[in-house]
């Protein structure tokens, strides 16, 4: 697998060279292809979708799996929404003279060369590769074997607008095989950054096996807080959204901590969810306000279901309930319902997510709905990326000095001074 890798290498250095208007017409073209190849596109997942089906992958995984036309639409959109963004690449920073006829500039520049590697999800492909293009990134997607038509047919779309703009198409390239992808992960001299998006043991067993940096989140178990202030209404709005709007989604609310005087209105909340067909597992306190519940155990507060299921835990107030979070979540998405003031400042500040939302469903934490045009995922470490991953999170930076002429021994005591002006 060495050889893909240092083609990708030389490609990447020829994407991250071009003028900005080149990138903007290959994303232009990308998004006329799936366009033009919808129907094409759909049949090679309906043949993903039926082979997957015989098999007996799990139901989650099988909705993950669908491309639909209204998924294409969505991609295109988030194509084309790129393709109108402003160019970041050797955006300045800073510029700084250091003396006279000497200035330093630290420019936004590509991280290098990424390998992708994520389970079922086929529109994955085309949200990262088109950040790739846009950031001016090489990418190797690695997807799973159970979308294997649908990934060729995408990445095959990749590959043909940007050679239709004349660049090397070995800037995408895809990898199949589990073996393949573990020799990518040895070649730390040639992959910048390694981003897995699927389960926990996935990311954990990608973790453990490359000296690679790896960007990304093992699990997204996301906490929806009813606080004493809470509207019972925007409650019912915000839980049914966030659990069963696409249960199997990481932003998908996995506990609802319920403030103890909120539990008189608690029934509204869990009757609506209830009715949407979702099983709940609530403690002691919370299980005679939710019809149906079978009894919490400790599992349940760090278990990220990806299902119809939801774990209810009572807690005495907003300390309370943010030690629930840093104890038991991921520091993925975090939301609280209140109408007082102090408690969503508090909320706010205090809980160490990488989204924090007030009064507003977990499910907005998505790159296309934050407007960055996609997401190549998301990221609950505290590195220069947190929460959805768009094009600045796939930027690095570069200093450039421009001298006449001058030499480090010209500066120290008894010599020439350093000016360090800001530009």
């Amino acid at each position: 697998m060495r050889e893909p890798a240092e083609k990708a290498r030389t490609a990447q250095r020829e994407l991250g060279s071009a003028p900005a208007a080149t990138r903007d017409r290959i994303l232009g073209g990308l998004a006329d292809l799936l366009g033009a190849r919808g129907d094409d596109l759909i049949e090679a997942n309906r043949e993903d979708l039926a082979a997957a089906e015989a098999s007996g992958l799990a139901a989650p995984l099988m909705g993950r799996l669908e491309l639909s036309a209204a998924k294409l639409t969505t991609l295109r959109q988030g194509v084309m929404e790129l393709a109108g963004q402003r160019d970041l690449l050797g955006h300045s920073l800073r510029k700084t003279e250091l003396d006279e006829g000497l200035v330093l500039r630290q420019v936004r520049s590509p991280i290098g060369v990424l390998l992708i590697i994520f389970e079922s999800r086929p529109d994955a492909v085309i949200q990262i590769g088109s950040l790739a293009l846009r950031s001016g990134n090489a990418v190797l997607l690695k997807g799973g074997a159970e979308a294997l038509r649908s990934n060729r047919a995408l990445i095959g779309c990749l590959r043909d607008a940007v050679e239709g703009e004349g660049l090397d198409p070995d800037v995408v390239q895809g990898v199949e095989g589990r073996e393949a992808a573990q020799a990518l992960l040895a070649h730390d001299e040639l992959i910048d950054l390694v981003i897995p998006r699927g389960s926990s043991e996935l990311v954990r067993s990608i973790q453990g096996a490359t000296r690679i940096p790896v960007l990304g989140h093992a699990e997204g178990v996301c906490h929806l807080y009813l606080d004493a202030s809470a509207d019972p209404g925007v409650g019912v709005r915000l839980a049914v959204d966030g659990k069963c709007d696409y249960p199997s989604a990481c932003n998908a609310i996995e506990t609802l901590l319920v403030h103890r005087e909120f539990l008189p209105h608690l029934q509204q909340v869990t009757g609506a969810l209830r009715e949407a067909g979702v099983e709940l597992r609530a403690d002691g306190e919370a299980r005679p306000h939710c019809p149906q519940a079978i009894a919490a155990t400790e599992e349940d507060w760090s278990t990220e279901y990806g299902d119809l299921i939801l774990a209810v835990r009572t807690v005495d107030d907003i300390d309370q309930a943010i030690g629930h979070i840093h104890r038991y979540g991921s520091a993925h998405t975090d939301a609280i319902v209140a109408t007082d003031a102090r408690a969503i400042h508090r909320f706010l500040n205090e809980v160490d997510s990488a989204s924090v939302f007030a009064n507003a469903s977990t499910r907005f934490a998505d790159g296309f709905r934050y407007g960055l045009g996609a997401e190549v995922g998301i990221s609950t470490g505290r590195i220069h990326a947190r929460g959805p991953v768009g094009v600045e999170g796939l930027l690095t930076s570069r200093w450039l000095l421009e001298g006449s002429g001058q030499v480090a021994a010209d500066y120290g005591p008894g010599k020439r001074d350093f000016t360090h002006r800001a530009l």
